[in-house]
C-alpha cells in the first residue's frame, strides 16, 4: 500500500488509516481478524479514541505483538488540563502502551471549547507536559468538523495534524462552515499532516432502518468506495480513515490497493453527481 508524509511528524502514513470507532461493539475474533488483514495489507496508522465503546480494550493484544509496527493516534474529549492528563493515562492503561504517537484533540468544533483547550490550565498544557516532559506522546494534532476552528486553532498553536470530514458531497455544497480547502492550503504552507474522516459519508440515514453502525449513511458498493478513496486522496491528503464498521472496511483496503489519481474531470463529475445529497456538516441546529 501506498505511504504517504505526515506533515513534520516525518511518519510514513499508509494512505488508508485504521478507524478504531470500528472496533466499538465487536467481539475481540472480530477484531483480531480485521485489524490483522489491515496490518497484512500494509496499513501502519491507527487512530482510536476513549469515547470508542471498547475500541482501546480490542486493540491492546494487537499492540502488544505489533506495537513498533503501529504509528498509534489516540483522542480525547477533555478540555481541561488534569482532566486530559487523566484521561491520557487512562487510555494508555487500556491500550497497554507507554507511549502514544500522536494525541489529538478529538471534536473541537466548539470556539468556545477551543477557548478553553487552549487558554490558562486547558488541555494544551497537559499534551505539552506529556510531550516534553513525560515522554508520552510525540506529536499533537486536532480532529474536528469545522474548518474555521481548525484554522483558528492553527493560529494558537503549531499543531502537527488536523483531521477533518472531506467528500465530494461537502465539495458540492460548500459553505464557510464546511469548506476543507483553506485548510489544504494552510496545511501545505506549514507541513501539518492531513488526515481524513467522513470521506465515505454519502447522506444522514434516511429512516430509522441502519444497516451499517455508522450515525450517518455510508456509500458501499466496491465502485462508490473505490471513487470516494480516490476523490479523497486525488486532494493530496495524507491519509484517509475507515468507516466505523468493519464490514466496509477491507473494501476500502481493497481500493487502496487500486488506487489511481483522479483527474480534475473525474473528480468534478463526482461532485456534480452529489447535487441531490445533503452534506452531513454543517449540522442543523
Amino acid at each position: 500500500m501506498e505511504k504517504r508524509r505526515l506533515g513534520k511528524t516525518g511518519h510514513m502514513s499508509s494512505i488508508v488509516a485504521f478507524g478504531g470507532a470500528a472496533l466499538a461493539r465487536v467481539s475481540q475474533k472480530e477484531a483480531d481478524e480485521v485489524v490483522k488483514l489491515a496490518l497484512e495489507h500494509g496499513v501502519n496508522h491507527f487512530d482510536v479514541a476513549p469515547s470508542y465503546g471498547e475500541a482501546e480494550l480490542r486493540l491492546k493484544p494487537i499492540l502488544k505483538d505489533y506495537r513498533d509496527e503501529i504509528f498509534l493516534a489516540c483522542k480525547t474529549l477533555k478540555r481541561t488540563k488534569d482532566e486530559a492528563a487523566e484521561e491520557l493515562r487512562r487510555s494508555m492503561e487500556r491500550l497497554g502502551v507507554d507511549y502514544i504517537d500522536l494525541y489529538q484533540f478529538h471534536g473541537l468544533d466548539d470556539p468556545k471549547e477551543l477557548e478553553v483547550a487552549f487558554g490558562p490550565r486547558g488541555a494544551l498544557e497537559a499534551m505539552l507536559e506529556a510531550k516534553e516532559e513525560e515522554g508520552l506522546i510525540e506529536h499533537i494534532g486536532i480532529t474536528s468538523h469545522r474548518p474555521p476552528t481548525i484554522i483558528e486553532a492553527l493560529k494558537r498553536f503549531d499543531l502537527e495534524t488536523i483531521l477533518f470530514p472531506l467528500n465530494f458531497v461537502l465539495r458540492r455544497h460548500r459553505c464557510p462552515e464546511n469548506d476543507y480547502e483553506p485548510i489544504l492550503r494552510l496545511a501545505k504552507e506549514r507541513d501539518i499532516g492531513t488526515i481524513v474522516m467522513k470521506a465515505f459519508a454519502k447522506q444522514m440515514w434516511p429512516t430509522e432502518e441502519r444497516r451499517y453502525n455508522t450515525w450517518y449513511e455510508p456509500f458501499d458498493t466496491q465502485r462508490e468506495i473505490d471513487l470516494c478513496l480516490w476523490f479523497a486522496l486525488s486532494e493530496g491528503v495524507t491519509t484517509v480513515t475507515t468507516p466505523a464498521d468493519i464490514r466496509l472496511i477491507p473494501m476500502v483496503i481493497d481500493a487502496a490497493e487500486r488506487y489511481r489519481e483522479l483527474s480534475k474531470e473525474e473528480m468534478e463529475e463526482l461532485v456534480e453527481s452529489a447535487s441531490n445529497l445533503k452534506p452531513l456538516f454543517p449540522r442543523p441546529k
